[in-house]
C-alpha cells in the first residue's frame, strides 16, 4: 500500500499546528473524509441536490435514485439479504436506541433478562437501561479479565439462561481493541433463544462484515468511522424481525396511508425512515465504501498491524506507561489505550495537541468499564490506514515531552 500516495487524498493531515504537521490518531472517534468522498458530496450538492421521494421534477428524481440505490451499496458491503434490511439512521447511537426502543421496549416483559458487557459504549448500555425499567426486565453484564479485556470465561455461562432475551454487544471494545469471538457468541446466544444486537461501530472500519456469516439479528454502525461524512448511520436487520417491529420516528415518508384516525405504514425500508432523508449522507457512505473497498481490508488490517505493534514496543519501553487491557498487537484492533503515571490524560492531550498530536482522552463513553477497572480516565490513540510509523515515532517522543512539560523526568 502507497502510505503517501494515499495520505495526498486527505488534505486535512497536511494541516499545520505550531508549525508541527498534524499526527491524527483519534480515528476511533472519526475518521478524516478523502477528497473522493468530499467531491461527491460537494458534486451531489452542485448538481443533483433534491429531496427524494417527493415530486416528479429532476432534482427530486435524482435525489431518490441516489438515494434508494445507495441501499444496495450498503448490503452488498456488509453482505445483507436484502436492501429492505438496511435502515439509514444518524448515527450507531441512533441505531441501537431505535432497536431498544422498537424492539426491546415492545418484546419484553418482567422476569426477562437483557444481556450486555460491561465495557459497552453508552450507546450499547443506556438504551437498555431504559428498556429495562420500563418493561421490568433485568439488566445483567458480562465482566472482562482486567489483565488481559477477554471475558471471564465463568461470566460467559450467562448466556445460556434462557430468560436472556436480548444479548447486546460491541465487536471490537472502543478501549480495550479487543476483538470478540462474535460469531460463536451469537451461535451460543441463539441456542437459547434470544436476539443478538451488535455493535460494529468500531469493526466495520478495520475488517470485512457479513452479517449472514455472523448471524446477528441487528448491526449497527457509523459512517464518519469509516472515511465517510458524518450524520449517517446504518442500522441492519433481519426483514422478518423489522416488519413486525414498530416505527422508532413517524411522519412524513414513512406512511403508505393516513385517515383522520388510522394511519398504514409504509413498507421496509421506509417504515424507519420518517422525514426528508440526509441524501448526502448516503453519497459521501456510498463513496466511502467504494474508497475503503478500493484500498482493501487486507491492506488496512495489515498497516493497522504494523501501527499497533510499533506503538506497542515504543510503549513498553516507557515506565511511566501502563497500557489498559492486552500488551499483544495482536489484541489490538487499531487502538491502544494507556495512562501516563502522575499526568492526568487530559493534560496529556493538551500538551500533545500543541505539538500536533490528536488523541482521545477521557472514559470514552464506556465509564463503567473505566470505573470497574479502577481509572478514572484513559488516554487512546487510534490508528488507521493513512497513518505512518514515522507519526508514530513523533508521537512517543512528544509523550517524554509531557512528562518534563509536568515536572517530571522523562523516564
Amino acid at each position: 500500500m502507497n502510505i503517501e500516495l494515499i495520505r495526498r487524498d486527505f488534505p486535512i493531515l497536511e494541516t499545520k499546528v505550531n508549525e508541527h504537521q498534524v499526527v491524527y490518531f483519534d480515528n476511533a472517534a472519526t475518521t478524516q473524509r478523502p477528497l473522493p468522498v468530499i467531491q461527491a458530496v460537494t458534486d451531489y450538492l452542485m448538481h443533483g441536490n433534491g429531496n427524494p421521494h417527493r415530486g416528479a421534477h429532476v432534482f427530486a428524481v435524482h435525489a431518490s435514485e441516489v438515494y434508494d440505490t445507495s441501499k444496495n451499496v450498503v448490503k452488498n458491503f456488509i453482505g445483507a439479504r436484502s436492501a429492505k434490511e438496511i435502515i439509514y439512521t444518524r448515527n450507531t447511537s441512533e441505531s441501537l436506541n431505535l432497536v431498544a426502543r422498537s424492539y426491546g421496549e415492545t418484546h419484553l416483559k418482567k422476569g426477562d433478562k437483557i444481556l450486555i458487557t460491561i465495557g459497552e459504549h453508552h450507546s450499547n448500555l443506556v438504551p437498555w437501561q431504559r428498556a429495562a425499567e420500563k418493561t421490568g426486565a433485568v439488566l445483567e453484564y458480562i465482566y472482562v479479565d482486567k489483565e488481559t479485556g477477554h471475558f471471564i470465561e465463568e461470566d460467559l455461562k450467562k448466556i445460556d439462561d434462557p430468560q436472556v432475551k436480548i444479548f447486546a454487544f460491541a465487536q471490537v471494545s472502543n478501549v480495550l481493541g479487543v476483538k470478540f469471538d462474535a460469531k460463536a457468541l451469537i451461535e451460543r446466544a441463539h441456542a437459547h433463544g434470544a436476539v443478538v444486537v451488535l455493535d460494529g461501530a468500531q469493526s466495520t472500519p478495520h475488517m470485512k462484515i457479513n452479517v449472514q456469516d455472523l448471524d446477528c439479528d441487528f448491526f449497527a454502525f457509523s459512517g464518519h468511522k469509516l472515511c465517510s461524512v458524518g450524520g449517517i448511520g446504518v442500522l441492519y436487520g433481519k426483514e422478518e424481525i423489522l416488519s413486525e417491529m414498530e416505527p422508532f420516528l413517524l411522519g412524513g415518508d414513512m406512511i403508505d396511508t393516513v385517515e383522520e384516525q388510522k394511519t398504514v405504514y409504509a413498507d421496509l425500508p421506509a417504515k424507519f425512515e420518517a422525514g426528508t432523508q440526509y441524501v448526502e449522507g448516503a453519497v459521501g457512505l456510498v463513496a466511502a465504501i467504494q474508497y475503503i473497498s478500493s484500498i482493501g481490508f487486507d491492506s488496512i488490517r495489515q498497516q493497522e498491524k504494523i501501527l499497533v505493534t510499533h506503538a506497542l514496543e515504543k510503549l513498553k519501553e516507557l515506565p511511566f506507561i501502563h497500557i489498559v487491557g492486552s500488551k499483544n498487537p495482536d489484541e489490538k484492533e487499531g487502538l491502544i489505550s494507556f495512562t501516563v503515571e502522575d499526568v492526568h490524560p487530559h493534560d496529556v492531550a493538551q500538551i500533545l495537541s500543541e505539538d500536533g498530536i490528536c488523541i482521545r482522552t477521557g472514559h470514552h463513553c464506556a465509564e463503567p468499564l473505566h470505573r470497574y477497572l479502577g481509572i478514572n480516565a484513559t488516554c487512546r490513540a487510534s490508528f488507521y490506514f493513512y497513518n505512518t510509523v514515522d507519526e508514530v515515532d513523533y508521537f512517543i517522543e512528544r509523550l517524554k515531552h509531557v512528562r518534563q512539560v509536568m515536572g517530571y523526568t522523562a523516564s
